[in-house]
């Protein structure tokens, strides 16, 4: 279990009713989304996020897939690229 603490957040008045009443996945979506910036700018990992809110690197990016936050961030053509060069790497290590 993860320790917590209370923190005050400025929201807008509007916001406060969908704040107060949350079950622990809602809360859990709600930490996670509150990091996802600091991921997004690399001040923090993917891991480190996890180990933060308490769970497994593969259920936070399960999480952020759900809500649409790709983990891999290249395009299909980067992507292609990539595995081209892994093949012609492991075609060369096989032929040595």
């Amino acid at each position: 279990m993860v320790t917590t603490e209370s923190v005050t957040i400025r929201v807008p008045v509007g916001m406060s009713k969908y704040l107060n009443s949350m079950n622990s996945e809602t809360e859990l979506t709600r930490n996670a989304l509150l990091l996802y910036p600091h991921i997004l700018n690399r001040t923090i990992s993917h891991g480190g996020a996890a180990e933060i809110l308490g769970i497994r690197k593969s259920e936070l990016i399960d999480i952020y897939d759900k809500l649409g936050y790709s983990y891999l961030d290249m395009t299909m053509d980067e992507l292609d690229s990539e595995l081209e060069t892994f093949r012609q790497l492991k075609k060369k290590e096989a032929t040595e």
